[in-house]
């Protein structure tokens, strides 16, 4: 499988709330270089953030807009969605939608995504949640 559709699956497996993708799809010894607000680290701190994201959002999606694979990186330019249902970030739910853009780059090692820089545009969330 190329990793592009690696990619569109692992996309669709955290819209669709299947985080038991992410020990299929993410190395053990994955690396984030972007900061999150989990607390945990490497494949753990990816399914504790996806895990608080959907307990807040109900219809929270990841969708890809564009996607560039090159070599052993991939780029996504997507867009997060979904409507603030709970608490999220200390952020109490006003039941306010949320339209995100995000922007991805993975690197992927034996079929598997083995780092990620990314970059949230966390000023336009905390602007549509507040």
């Amino acid at each position: 499988m190329d990793n592009k559709t690696l990619t569109r699956n692992f996309y669709e497996a955290l819209t669709e709330g299947r985080l038991e993708a992410i020990d299929e799809l993410v190395a053990e010894d994955f690396v984030e270089h972007e900061v999150t607000p989990a607390d945990a680290e490497g494949r753990d701190g990816m399914r504790e953030l996806f895990t608080a994201l959907h307990a807040a959002f109900s219809d929270f999606a990841m969708n890809i807009e564009d996607m560039v694979a090159e070599g052993d990186k991939v780029f996504v330019r997507a867009t997060m969605q979904g409507i603030q249902r709970a608490e999220f970030m200390g952020i109490p739910s006003k039941g306010k939608p949320m339209l995100v853009p995000v922007a991805d780059v993975m690197r992927f090692e034996h079929g598997r995504i083995a780092e990620h820089w990314g970059v949230m545009d966390t000023g336009q969330l905390m602007e549509q949640l507040l």
